[in-house]
């Protein structure tokens, strides 16, 4: 075989190799995200004295993107944008739904009118009707965007950003995903107080077009507030925006964990299937079942309710007029063991508890 036949044969095996790894990390690719920087191109977004809501949220969210896929491999980010160009509200959507995204992380900031003084601190938002006047003044900012498009009204069928009337939509939407919008927004404002040390403006539910056209779980964050100079410096600072990035993707890894063990570890290591959707008893496995107990109430709570910091999905059991809540089910309680632990930075008190046929061993 002449030298030089041995090298086509080399280079031809080199690239099948390559084409056969990428192909399984491709196929490995089970979990979707689209991080949505918002604004860009001749949306500025709002303006600090020396800094624009565009360059701050695509700076953050490329951070984010790359921490995920460092982290990752079997996720795959998607971005709305990754460079300086205008990107229409239902076509951002377009993108995730086309994806099949599992979910949908929208970057902003705040601002206030200058004449004003300016608050500060981080938001996250879930898709809803606003409950406050606040709320819907920060809708309204991010929706306005629309008005950089032509024909608006009528591609977002008459809704006009700046018309209370046109909210009121919002109020009769239900909204499939909002348990798991909840859930992540919780672990992500929890992230940005606890780790970036922002003030807490809390988890709000508030009219965001953009939300409103996605088909799966999705947050809308505000990353502070550029109006306000102390907290500008910091946004358009290297490492504030890395810190921000991190916390982002602390709540994020937590949320893909969790939704790992409902996808896997609940169905594969002889272990229950919650179901999140009704926050309800869930049927006994049979015999002997061991759960981790986080705490009781009076009160009756839905999955994604904020007493929950973020874990999910959650059971309950009665026990006389207490409703006690439980995270996990196996027949196995050591499997129960490393998950303990996790849940005790939450909840100190959690415990594991043992219960046949649905009812507590005493």
């Amino acid at each position: 075989m002449k030298p030089s036949e041995r090298i086509l044969i080399l280079l031809l095996g080199v690239f099948l190799t390559i084409f056969y790894t990428t192909s399984l990390t491709a196929q490995s690719r089970s979990f979707t995200v689209v991080i949505d920087p918002g604004h860009g191109g001749r949306d500025p977004g709002a303006l600090g004295s020396t800094s624009k809501e565009k360059d701050i949220v695509l700076s953050v969210g490329l951070k984010l993107g790359k921490l995920i896929e460092d982290n990752h491999p079997d996720v795959k980010v998607i971005y709305t944008r990754d460079k300086d160009v205008f990107v229409p509200l239902n076509q951002r959507a377009t993108i995730a739904n086309k994806a099949h995204a599992d979910l949908f992380i929208s970057l902003h900031c705040n601002a206030l009118d200058r004449r004003k003084t300016s608050p500060q601190g981080v938001e996250t938002f879930v898709l809803g009707l606003h409950r406050s006047n606040d709320n819907l003044d920060v809708a309204k900012a991010e929706n306005a965007v629309i008005m950089y498009e032509d024909d608006y009204s009528v591609k977002y069928e008459g809704f006009n950003p700046n018309e209370p009337e046109s909210y009121i939509i919002f109020e009769f939407m239900a909204n499939e995903f909002l348990d798991q919008s909840v859930q992540l927004a919780s672990l992500v404002q929890n992230q940005l107080v606890s780790n970036s040390k922002r003030v807490n403006r809390n988890v709000r539910q508030a009219g965001f077009l953009v939300l409103r056209e996605v088909a799966m779980p999705s947050v809308l964050v505000e990353l502070g507030y550029i109006s306000n100079k102390q907290e500008e410096n910091y946004l358009k600072s290297s490492s504030g925006q890395t810190s921000l990035a991190n916390s982002i993707y602390n709540g994020f890894r937590e949320y893909k964990r969790e939704h790992d063990k409902k996808s896997f570890v609940f169905s594969n290591r002889n272990l229950g299937t919650p179901d999140s959707r009704s926050g309800g008893v869930v049927q006994s496995i049979g015999g002997i079942e061991y759960r981790i107990q986080i705490f009781a109430s009076v009160n009756k709570l839905e999955n994604g309710a904020p007493e929950f910091k973020g874990l999910g999905p959650v059971d309950f059991y009665k026990d006389g007029n207490l409703y006690k809540y439980t995270y996990g089910k196996t027949n196995n309680p050591n499997d129960l063991k490393n998950e303990l632990r996790d849940v005790k930075k939450k909840f100190k008190d959690a415990f594991i508890i043992e219960l046949e046929n649905g009812k507590r061993v005493k």
